[in-house]
């Protein structure tokens, strides 16, 4: 089989690689159906993070093997992988938090047993604790599906999470800071759950067109302190109630915290990888609260896959490009060069 692999910086290719087989009595395999290119990779691909081997961590696929003491994973079964792997048992998954799994570990990187795990980017994959990690999809799957389905494995549930972090409620104001595919999501989520204005913060037409889509009233291209004064003057002088930070800069997070109003609240969920700081005396001077972190994505699967199903929300239109995945050298080149917000793949 193949798979993607990283060798460097900007070193992406689609090579052969050994098939995955069952290691331990919880594993199940996949056969992936769509993959995808996730902003956080491109830390890699651009060196500012380091990695070898198989890549990726957002997949959607049909289950082909289950190891003996799997019993809620089929084979047949089209599934959803989140992420990471998580047993859905432990104190921490059992109280929201299921990227503090207990026995968590992470695509690309040796699971608690020592065993190495695959990456997303393949045509199959080993899912350690298979019951826990994988999201069954009931019922047949059209591939019209597909992209949005594979939405929940990260970026759906990741903007669900800032907007819920945030506190987001029906009637409440809201500004989302990054229009990439975390940030669209967000918006759509913080629509989802009843804002009744949200900000776009967005210079680019073609994300700011479908910001608009998915609900965003506004739409506000300025930045650093000119965009905190605009967002201001849209509410009362004084900021939204709710900011949402789906970047992880320095200059993102200070762009939610000025953009929301003193009693407010940031919700953040854009990787801090240069681990920008939080100054603590704004956020005393003004009572605004932070909450969030990574996404405990399988968390929310069972709240948001009955609408995506239904066709109540589409998050999947954040793909805007599709890709054999033998092309997933150009995927990495156009998310790098902001020539497509999100990539699909299929093999």
């Amino acid at each position: 089989m193949h798979a993607t692999t990283i060798h460097g910086d900007r070193d992406i290719r689609f090579e052969e690689v050994p098939d995955p087989v069952l290691l331990t009595d919880d594993d199940a395999i996949v056969r992936v159906v769509a993959a995808c290119v996730c902003g956080s990779d491109l830390w890699y691909y651009r060196g500012v993070a380091r990695t070898t081997g198989r890549i990726g961590h957002e997949f959607v696929g049909v289950v082909e093997q289950v190891g003996s003491a799997v019993s809620k994973v089929r084979v047949g079964d089209f599934v959803i992988a989140p992420f990471y792997v998580c047993d859905m048992e432990c104190v921490n998954c059992r109280n929201g938090f299921s990227t503090s799994c207990l026995r968590s570990s992470w695509w690309g990187a040796d699971d608690r047993q020592g065993h190495p795990a695959d990456g997303g980017q393949g045509e199959k994959v080993r899912v350690p604790l298979a019951d826990g990690t994988l999201a069954v999809v009931p019922g047949p799957v059209d591939d019209a599906l597909v992209p949005h389905l594979l939405t929940l494995s990260d970026v759906m549930g990741t903007g669900h999470h800032a907007a819920v972090s945030a506190g987001v409620r029906p009637g409440g104001s809201v500004v989302v800071v990054g229009d990439g595919a975390v940030g669209l999501c967000a918006v759509l989520a913080a629509s989802r759950l009843g804002a009744g204005r949200i900000v776009a913060m967005s210079r680019h037409p073609e994300r700011a067109a479908l910001a608009r889509e998915f609900g965003a009233t506004d739409v506000v291209a300025e930045r650093g302190e000119e965009g905190i004064a605009v967002i201001r003057d849209l509410f009362d002088g004084v900021g939204a109630d709710r900011g949402l930070e789906c970047v992880g800069t320095e200059e993102s997070m200070a762009q939610a915290l000025g953009s929301t109003r003193p009693g407010g609240q940031v919700g953040y969920v854009g990787v801090p990888h240069l681990n920008p700081e939080l100054k603590m005396r704004p956020l005393f001077g003004r009572n605004v609260g932070v909450r969030g972190g990574v996404a405990p994505v399988r968390n929310y699967v069972e709240e948001l896959l009955p609408e995506v199903l239904s066709g109540a929300i589409r998050p999947g239109r954040v793909f805007d490009l599709e890709l054999p995945m033998a092309e997933v050298a150009e995927a990495y080149r156009a998310m790098d060069e902001r020539r497509a917000i999100k990539v699909l793949l299929r093999p």
